[in-house]
């Protein structure tokens, strides 16, 4: 008779064969079941303290895939933190490495540093901005070129107070009779000191030697510079999507490649670069109306910079910061993005009606009306005021005779100590209104 499906295991089986049953199953139970076993109180058997059967697994296959889950999205999200972060990295040098930096100027200032003026306010700044008119590779379209020579087509002095609460731009004419240094050229000659035209200095020795220059006629001591030329400007006016201007009569002028329509409108980079360089097609031809619509344009540009936001967006930094590097070579001290961080996040509160512009006081030369001189003593104050870090005021030029007809300097009389003002703009004032 063979056995039915119920009936209880041979009672004689061999203690060794029941040994080795145990020991399978005992295994089995440990391979299966451990997480049950040490989990939940349960008995390596199958069975609870009571000898009924555990509960069903369900919760534990769901608890063991939760923490599956959890181990990847851990994994995924180091992962991503780190891509950000190198491409943080990547980013960041790519911007630092477009920054050209000029040795050769800090090695000339140095052999002259004893003749040089020291800084009188601890903590504000002077930066020379100098626009360069090479005409080499991508600028050569933009006018004739003076062969293997440059000058300086724009030079501002720019003066941040040590509170970082105001930021003045002096403009330098071009044309402006001055002293001259001697000063070292690239192949080590010295030149003679002369009694010139500025922008020549940059000719002669360049960024060294119209630092010297500036230094001389100023008694300004000059911390850091930095050299832009035309196609980072450019880029630059782009990055921030334009920038608006008011025309009170059309443009067509084919040697600055511009041609504008009368009244409010917005310039693109290739637009903005003929609207600042044109001379002759604009105004009254003068260099000095000419440094004045720069003015006008780079206060407009702050405040675009400043209303949209882009300083303190990222997304629209970065294309700004990608072009404005790319335009400059600087000294050592401003050679790196993080001191060029450092000197925009100080700006960055300046109020835009307390950003600035105005001209060096200079009228047409007296041996030569196509060049300037200084107007003296309106021009050793205005540099004594920047010097000590005292604060300047500008007005629009009508504004500015009219206050001339009441008093002899020009000065606010309204306050208790009047404030020297001078003819210049700041970037706050609507470009139609100036």
């Amino acid at each position: 008779m063979t056995e039915s499906a119920g009936t209880p295991a041979d009672p004689d089986r061999s203690a060794a064969d029941q040994d080795g049953h145990n020991d399978e199953s005992q295994g089995r139970d440990e391979s299966q079941g451990e997480g049950r076993s040490r989990g939940d109180g349960g008995s390596q058997d199958g069975l609870d303290g009571e000898g009924r059967p555990d509960e069903p697994l369900d919760s534990d296959v769901a608890a063991r895939r939760r923490h599956r889950w959890l181990r990847w999205t851990a994994l995924a999200a180091s992962i991503f933190v780190l891509i950000a972060a190198g491409g943080g990295w990547w980013l960041y040098r790519k911007l630092d490495s477009n920054i050209r930096t000029d040795t050769s100027a800090a090695a000339e200032l140095k052999v002259y540093e004893k003749e040089r003026p020291v800084s009188v306010v601890h903590d504000a700044e002077n930066i020379l901005l100098i626009g360069s008119d090479s005409r080499a590779g991508d600028n050569r379209k933009y006018g004739r070129s003076y062969g293997s020579t440059q000058r300086s087509d724009t030079t501002i002095l720019l003066h941040l107070a040590a509170d970082r609460k105001s930021a003045t731009a002096m403009s330098i004419p071009r044309d402006l009779m001055t002293e001259i240094p001697s000063c070292h050229q690239a192949d080590g000659k010295p030149t003679r000191k002369q009694f010139a035209q500025f922008n020549w200095a940059f000719q002669f020795g360049g960024t060294a030697c119209t630092i010297r220059t500036v230094e001389r006629m100023t008694g300004i001591r000059i911390d850091h510079h930095m050299v832009v030329d035309f196609n980072g400007f450019k880029d630059m006016v782009d990055a921030v999507h334009g920038v608006e201007i008011c025309l009170k009569e059309p443009v067509d002028d084919s040697d600055a490649h511009l041609k504008l329509r009368a009244g409010r409108q917005k310039l693109d980079g290739e637009e903005a670069l003929g609207y600042v360089r044109a001379r002759k097609s604009i105004g009254n031809g003068s260099d000095t109306d000419r440094m004045e619509r720069q003015q006008r344009f780079l206060g407009a540009l702050v405040n675009k910079m400043q209303s949209n936001g882009v300083l303190l967006n990222p997304t629209r930094l970065y294309p700004v910061l990608d072009a404005a590097t790319k335009s400059l070579t600087t000294d050592p001290g401003l050679d790196s993005l993080k001191d060029l961080y450092e000197l925009v996040r100080g700006m960055r509160n300046v109020p835009t009606k307390k950003v600035q512009f105005l001209t060096v006081p200079r009228q047409p030369y007296a041996a030569d009306p196509n060049r300037d001189e200084l107007v003296q003593p309106e021009a050793d104050k205005l540099f004594k005021r920047l010097r000590d870090d005292a604060p300047v005021a500008v007005v629009p030029a009508d504004e500015l005779k009219r206050r001339k007809g009441k008093n002899s300097d020009g000065a606010d009389s309204r306050s208790p100590t009047p404030t020297p003002t001078y003819s210049g703009s700041n970037a706050a004032t609507d470009p139609c209104e100036q």
